[in-house]
């Protein structure tokens, strides 16, 4: 395809964001439809994306673009999408356009400035899914930070000055970090290519002429900035803080999204670049699948202990992530049986697992969050003891609360069951015991569920007197859930595009490591 779609769509929100500026402050009614517009606009682009790379070979980079930008340097600009990028990107602008459309009727002050930052944002989280340079992958990697850290820290709630510092110093000391890598792995290679890079690590070392705790500090180095990213237990405590006081669209973007981007970061740069460290840090001194399990399992027991629904589904994205790093530290185990058809395929499992993961906690995440912005809109409270037999009061509000938290504990049929399971069967074959301890997340999510949010919120006694006026969903409400939750049907009764997508990408990954 001749026509730069990756770059118009990259850019699409950014021409957008730049038109919002000319429009007067005071058209808000304006702003919001050009926002919303241009959002739709990469949905349709980035379904064009998905379809033309699952018709030429999602196992393959497509639609590649390259440019000399500081060629002195040997830095391009350089795109390219496969299996692995594609739904990421579908799914980043489905979130960005539904968020836009929420906003409309929720965010009254600052309209201009929210958003011109929201386009902003979702352009840099498409560059980070597009990009093949290490240069252009950190630049669209820092972009994303500032939006997020205003959209924090202006809309959030009564603690957001605090929430939005604590946010960006975690990223920021991630970043930092990650910098210090990629400068080590050019002087080492001569090269910012992601494909170059990684087949360079397939022959040998990165640091191979180097002492040893060279390559290992810039495995760590990447490691953590992404974990902080995931979040990945301990580098998580930014997150609740960051969800309770972010606004609505803030927090689904947050959950949505920019979770994933350090997930994709491991599985695009980490795992191909240091395959030799990842299994040694995955087995003979199992550090990843220790925090993996620390992640689901502490995760999901501090979900137990919260009265505060936001912060509830924030914890969940802890537990929720954990289950990414299992299926990762699956595949990076599994490097010296990947020989064996059977075993590649047990790995290729982990790893699919891992992504569909990131899909499909995108989708439940994000509509989580969008159900705990409509009821705190209502009662002003998310307090839920507070609450109790709501489901006779607002009935079509507890019908799509069902079936979300149902597919947040994975049951089957729902978006989140193929994704556990398929991490499940890869970490069963390769890290068994962190397999089996794992599995009591799913137990404890189960129970958070049915018990701190169906069982509080919507059974047992109404008090009339107090949420007797509560009105049930109203129209652009439903619209904003709708798309999420259809997904989230349709992926549990037929999985088959997404795990076709990943699987290829992530297989064809597999097949290129030593």
């Amino acid at each position: 395809m001749s026509f730069p779609i990756l770059t118009v769509t990259l850019f699409l929100p950014l021409v957008g964001a730049l038109l919002i500026l000319v429009i007067p402050r005071e058209d808000e009614n304006t702003i919001r439809r050009v926002g919303t517009a241009f959002a739709f606009l990469t949905i349709i682009l980035t379904a064009i994306i998905w379809v033309v790379v699952a018709g030429e070979g999602a196992g393959a980079m497509q639609l590649a673009e390259e440019h000399e930008w500081i060629s002195i340097f040997n830095i391009y600009y350089r795109l390219g999408v496969d299996g692995l990028s594609a739904p990421m990107l579908f799914l980043t602008a489905l979130l960005t356009t539904l968020s836009l459309f929420y906003s409309a009727r929720t965010i009254t002050m600052r309209v201009k400035e929210y958003y011109f930052l929201f386009l902003l944002l979702e352009m840099g989280m498409i560059g980070v899914f597009t990009s093949m340079d290490l240069v252009l992958f950190y630049v669209f990697w820092e972009i994303g930070l500032v939006p997020m850290f205003l959209l924090i820290g202006v809309w959030g709630g009564d603690r957001r000055e605090y929430a939005a510092i604590k946010f960006f110093l975690y990223t920021l000391a991630g970043s930092v970090a990650m910098l210090l890598a990629i400068l080590g792995i050019y002087f080492e290679t001569g090269s910012f290519s992601i494909i170059e890079i990684g087949q360079y690590a397939a022959q040998q070392p990165l640091f191979g002429d180097l002492p040893a705790a060279v390559s290992i500090a810039a495995f760590w180095a990447f490691f953590i900035a992404f974990a902080i990213k995931v979040p990945s237990f301990p580098f998580h405590t930014w997150l609740p803080d960051a969800h309770t006081q972010a606004p609505t669209s803030g927090s689904v973007i947050l959950a949505g999204i920019l979770l994933k981007l350090g997930a994709y970061g491991l599985i695009r740069v980490t795992l191909p670049f240091f395959p030799r460290e990842f299994y040694r840090f995955s087995v003979e001194i199992p550090i990843i699948p220790i925090l993996a399990i620390m992640s689901i399992v502490y995760g999901a027991l501090v979900c137990m202990a919260q009265w505060d629904l936001k912060k509830l589904i924030a914890y969940s994205s802890v537990a929720h992530m954990g289950y990414v790093t299992m299926g990762i530290c699956a595949a990076a185990a599994a490097l010296p049986y990947l020989g064996n058809d059977l075993d590649l395929a047990a790995a290729a499992s982990g790893l699919t697992g891992a992504a569909m993961q990131m899909f499909a906690h995108g989708i439940i995440t994000g509509g989580l969050f969008f159900l705990v912005g409509i009821i705190y809109e209502r009662a002003h409270t998310r307090d839920l003891k507070a609450f109790g037999g709501l489901a006779s009061q607002i009935p079509y509000y507890y019908g799509i609360m069902m079936v979300t938290g149902f597919a947040s504990l994975g049951l089957p049929g729902l978006a989140g069951f193929w994704s556990e399971f398929f991490v499940f069967r890869g970490a069963v074959r390769f890290i068994p015991v962190a397999a089996f301890i794992s599995v009591l997340g799913v137990v404890f999510t189960a129970a958070y569920i049915l018990w701190k949010i169906i069982q509080h919120v919507f059974l047992g006694d109404l008090d009339k007197e107090k949420w007797g006026h509560l009105p049930d969903m109203l129209w652009w409400e439903k619209v904003t859930m709708w798309p999420l939750v259809l997904t989230m049907v349709f992926l549990g009764f037929y999985p088959t595009p997404l795990l076709n997508s990943f699987n290829l990408a992530l297989t064809s990954l597999l097949n290129g490591l030593p």
